[in-house]
């Protein structure tokens, strides 16, 4: 009698087992406020105008101070078309205080009179405070934010206090491996104003994909393709469907040996690119440019960063 040989597991009968979801071991998911960042990283680089130089000095392994200066036009509101210019300089003093992983404290003062400061503190494994403040001469300009974040096994849940009687509350929650879903609410008691969203994000080590919705109007979907190690490709599209303002936006990221160059391009006929190369240990150069050729705003800027 012939024995009877058990049939070899093909590739896609072994996808099949990888596949089954264990729903009491799944992922934790990035926090509700980051949901877009890889497309973010491509079509939100930090552009600006003129020149910029900073330079940042490491006192200990926790204690860096940073000064900055900084050289360019800034707009002015108007009332006709056309963008007015009225050029500036400034001058920035920072200190920063790491204790790795569990505190940050960073704060920055310029010369036109406005103080930025940020606070991160991990109260325990699970729990993470955040605060950030703004405060100006000019009257009803500072304001202020405190953040209480829990990190669950498989969920997170934000929690959000501001000036102006702002409350906040969202929670995100992985269903599968690469699927989660979430959501958000928040009352302005300034403004009279709340609003609730929905968000759903799906990531694969190839693509990330992210849909948002809100009853302000606002939907924003982004996709973002790794074409390699080095390479990756992003687009969003963004609309309000209460005033019908559609904006969509495509945008790269290209990370060479020596050098970091992203850049975009809307349907608003705005091209952007931003270049950040490294000439030597702790010594990068900057351009950054950005041409509106709607509005014939043309900015362009450089500058250096020296220290780590």
């Amino acid at each position: 009698m012939a024995t009877l040989v058990p049939p070899i597991p093909t590739i896609e009968d072994q996808k099949k087992v990888d596949e089954k979801v264990d729903y009491f071991n799944l992922p934790c998911p990035i926090p509700f406020e980051e949901l877009h960042r890889e497309a973010m990283m491509s079509l939100k680089p930090d552009l600006f105008e003129g020149m910029r130089f900073d330079f940042t000095k490491m006192l200990n392994q926790n204690f860096s101070l940073n000064h900055s200066v900084s050289m360019g036009p800034t707009e002015v509101p108007s009332q006709s078309a056309e963008t007015i210019k009225i050029p500036t300089a400034n001058y920035e003093f920072g200190a920063t205080f790491i204790d790795h992983p569990r505190l940050l404290l960073w704060g920055r003062v310029m010369t036109d009179g406005r103080l930025n400061a940020r606070v991160k503190c991990d109260v325990s494994e699970n729990l993470a405070f955040k605060a950030n403040a703004q405060l100006t001469n000019e009257p009803h300009m500072s304001h202020g934010m405190a953040n209480f974040d829990y990190k669950g096994k498989d969920y997170r849940t934000q929690f959000q206090l501001g000036n102006g009687a702002l409350l906040g509350a969202s929670y995100i929650q992985s269903v599968t491996r690469h699927l989660s879903l979430g959501g958000e609410v928040f009352w302005a008691g300034q403004h009279r104003k709340s609003g609730v969203g929905y968000a759903a994000r799906y990531n694969t080590d190839k693509w990330v994909a992210t849909g948002q919705v809100a009853s302000t109007g606002m939907i924003l979907v982004s996709y973002v393709q790794k074409v390699s190690e080095k390479v990756s490709l992003a687009s969003d599209v963004m609309c309000n469907y209460l005033s019908r303002d559609v904006t969509a936006s495509f945008g790269y990221d290209y990370i060479l040996r020596q050098c970091r160059l992203r850049g975009k391009i809307d349907s608003n006929g705005c091209v952007a690119a931003f270049l950040e190369e490294r000439l030597n240990m702790g010594l990068n150069f900057i351009l950054s440019a950005e041409l509106d050729h709607r509005k014939k705003d043309y900015k362009f800027g450089f500058g250096l960063t020296v220290g780590e």
